[in-house]
Parts: C-alpha cells; structure tokens; sequence
C-alpha cells in the first residue's frame, strides 16, 4: 500500500506526480537561505500500550495515564510571538493497530458551524495532526477536525512552496476513529466552557502508505509529527451565537490564531522539516529517554542547502555546482561543505550528497525531497 517512492525511483515519480492542483489552503512561498536557524524541534517519546483505548474523547482511561502530556503548545513562529491565550497539549501512544493521539484544549467559548467531511476545517477553530513518517518532506498526512467531531484528510505528496504538488484529497483515513467531549456546552455564547478534549486513533494500514515500509514502527523509530490548533477571535452574540471578531476599521475578520506544538519560525504549516520528533518505544511505562540518531540533524544540514539554492537560483537564474557558492559558512563546518557533492542539469535540477556513515549519504534534490541511500 506504500507509495513506492522509492521503487518508482525519481524520473518515474516526477511522471507520477506530474498533475497539479487547486488546493484548499493558500500557496506559501518558497522559503530562501537561512544564516545559523536556531533548529530545536520538540521531542517526545511514544510507548507502547497493551491496555484498551475506547475512542470517545474522555482520555481518562488507564492507558493514557501512562503517556506523558508534551509541552504545551507555543504560538507558531515561536519566541517571536506571546505565548497563546488559552493552553493546549497533546499525548501519544501506539500498539500493533494504531496510532494514538489526545489532545486538551482549554477555552471558555466552544463553537463550530462545520458539519461536513473535508470541509475546510480550520475555519473553524480545530486541532490539526501533521504526520511525514520517513522524514522526507514529501508524501505526509494533513487531519484536522473541530468540535463536532469534523474531519478532513489528506496526502501532500509536496509541500505547497514546490513545484507540481498535488493534493490527495479525496484520500481516506478507512480505519480512523476520533472522539469529542465537551466541558460545557457547544455553539452557547451565555456560558463559560471549559475545554474540549480529542481523541484519534490512527491505523498503520493507511499510514503505512507514506512510509519507506510496512506495518508497524521499528523499535526506536523516529517520525516527524506537529500538531497545529488553530483558534479565532470572536464576540458573544445576544441570541446565544458568535461571530468572528472584525477589525474595527477595515471591517475584516481578524487573522486566526496558530499555535503548535513545536514552533515552525513563520506562519507557514507545511514546513515539514521544522515539525517535532516522535521516537516509538516498546516500552509501556516510565521516563523513556529519547535516542537520537543523527538522520534529522543531518537532514536539517540537507535543508540549508536547498534553501540557498532556492536562492542562488532566483538571483542567477541557475542552481550553483558547488557547495562553497552558497554562503553556507555559518551553518556547515568547513569539512562539511568540503564533502558536499552537487550535480545539476544546468537548469533548475540539481541533486546534493553529503557523507552520513561509512557507508550512507544523505540526498536532497531541487523539489526539496530528502532521503538517505546507500553508497
């Protein structure tokens, strides 16, 4: 059920994907070089539960008192911002069918008007799951859904910022299963709520179909995951309803509110390579420490040189052939860059490798797909 990326090879995914799309959300732009990011995705370990979860958005059950809460969530470009008006946190877990999620989101006015499949969610507020399970930045899983229990879904086989995207979204989570329950009362504007609390259980058999393999995560694998809880302004309305909050001199609806997880530096969701870090564990219980294996660091290296690239391009209309042309000095050491290999069509197709071990590179190409392969 896999993509087959990585049997496709790159020319017969190019053809595969060649189609494009008007997609639901707005187009962001390509992203250019950065100097010295301060790149700390936030980390979290999953265990592993034995004990049964019933989806029904009550995360009080035995299993999930075992699972550590994240951080609480931030706004999205970070320290940038003031940290978000109402907290939100999220738990995770996994067994040999699902994914788990559950999430706590206070607020004291809990509404939504969207009652149909792959509606555009987040216009009303919602909690949103962002999954690249091999950490390539291509082929990931969008889910969001509101407070009445709302959902939409969908493959990105690219992020919006690169050329001949296409968005999957007639796509369907077949086996998921979600849950809301409610601290008050929904769509009441004469009350204070409380929180809303979400549960989602995810299965391997559809998620496997962006992954580099089948079933189940290996032990300690590592997954790129954010979470994104998008919430708006609104005034409380005399008959009991909302309505967005308006600026009071344009008359327009106030920009949402973001916040996530682990910070992405701009208003921009699908940046894949700045999304947070799950390890899966097999253990079902305690302090599990996260082990690091260097591939996401490494990525992070691969990225610079795709944003400087995106760069040299725009200004000489063509992709540098070495690494020491791109300004990249204060984020790769000397030896790094030194080990850098481009090849290009002399065109806008280029493709970069940098040692990983002995016997592994890491890859990053013109559309912004990196991978690791052997030697």
């Amino acid at each position: 059920m896999q993509l087959l990326k990585h049997a496709l090879g790159i020319g017969s995914l190019a053809l595969l994907f060649s189609c494009t799309s008007q997609p639901k959300t707005e187009v962001e732009p390509v992203l250019e070089s950065r100097d010295a990011v301060a790149y700390a995705p936030e980390k979290y370990v999953a265990l592993h539960t034995n004990g049964a979860i019933r989806i029904d958005g009550n995360i009080n059950d035995a299993a999930w008192s075992k699972a550590p809460w994240t951080n609480t969530f931030v706004d999205i470009e970070g320290d940038q911002k003031p940290l978000p008006t109402y907290p939100t946190k999220a738990k995770m877990l996994w067994d040999d069918n699902y994914f788990y999620f559950a999430f706590e989101l206070e607020e004291p006015q809990i509404w939504a008007t969207l009652t149909e499949r792959d509606a555009v969610i987040f216009r009303d507020n919602d909690i949103e799951i962002f999954i690249d399970p091999d950490g390539d930045t291509h082929h990931y899983y969008e889910y969001e859904m509101n407070a009445f229990n709302t959902q939409w879904d969908l493959i990105l086989t690219k992020p919006y910022r690169d050329a001949k995207m296409h968005v999957l979204d007639a796509w369907t989570l077949r086996g998921m299963k979600s849950a809301v329950k409610i601290y008050g009362t929904l769509n009441n504007s004469k009350d204070i709520d409380k929180k809303w609390t979400v549960e989602v259980a995810l299965p391997w058999s559809d998620l496997e179909e962006a992954n580099s393999h089948n079933g189940t995560p290996n032990m300690n694998e590592i997954w790129k995951v954010n979470f994104s809880r998008v919430n708006w302004d609104v005034d409380r309305q005399k008959d009991g309803t909302y309505q967005k909050t308006k600026d009071a001199n344009s008359g327009k609806t106030l920009p949402e509110h973001n916040w996530v997880w682990s910070p992405q530096g701009v208003i921009a969701m699908h940046q894949p390579e700045t999304w947070g870090l799950v390890q899966f564990s097999n253990e079902t219980q305690g302090e599990v420490a996260f082990h690091d294996n260097g591939e996401d660091q490494a990525k992070w290296l691969m990225r610079q040189i795709y944003y400087a690239q995106s760069a040299y391009i725009k200004k000489y209309g063509k992709p540098a052939n070495q690494a020491n042309s791109l300004g990249l000095s204060k984020v790769m050491a000397p030896e790094q860059l030194s080990s850098v290999k481009i090849v290009s069509n002399g065109k806008n197709r280029w493709e970069a490798t940098m040692p990983f071990s002995e016997k592994e590179v890491m890859v990053i190409q013109w559309d912004g797909e990196v991978w690791k392969e052997q030697k």
